[in-house]
């Protein structure tokens, strides 16, 4: 599967609260990687991930979006021809949960109706200082449908 041959393509990208670990979600599954430490992203960064399924290849597009205020204006932009959004929390920071619904907004207005959303309770590590219950995040995804 190596160059850039392929028979499909696919652009996903990654939202959510600076810190929540956007970057390291990519880099776990682009590079079976894991830091303790990386630096937070500026603007937009962007990783490419091919998987063969049965005959096809398909190679997917994956954007990490910069969560601080800052850098909206023009993350708005890559949420077009989107065709899934991760919106990413940290399970044990409450505030990133909360501000879902801001998120959830962002690509109402500015993906395609059709984008796919899937939500991600992300640092299940840290399980001992969760704030969010899974039954709790749950009853968000039921009612948004996500």
């Amino acid at each position: 599967m190596g160059g850039a041959k392929h028979d499909f393509m696919f652009k996903l990208v990654l939202i959510g609260d600076t810190e929540v670990g956007k970057s390291q979600l990519l880099l776990r599954y682009t590079k079976d990687q894991f830091k303790r430490q990386t630096p937070s992203t500026i603007g937009m960064e962007f990783a490419m991930q091919a998987v063969q399924i049965q005959d096809a290849v398909i190679r997917a597009q994956i954007w990490d979006t910069a969560g601080q205020e800052r850098y909206r204006a023009i993350t708005n932009t890559y949420y077009r021809q989107a065709i899934g959004v991760l919106l990413v929390y940290d399970i044990s920071r409450r505030t990133s949960f909360e501000n879902l619904d801001k998120w959830l907004s962002e690509v109402r207005d500015h993906g395609d109706e059709k984008v796919e959303v899937i939500l991600v309770g992300n640092k299940s590590d840290l399980e001992k200082t969760r704030q969010v219950s899974k039954e709790e995040a749950q009853k968000y995804a039921d009612e948004h449908g996500k």
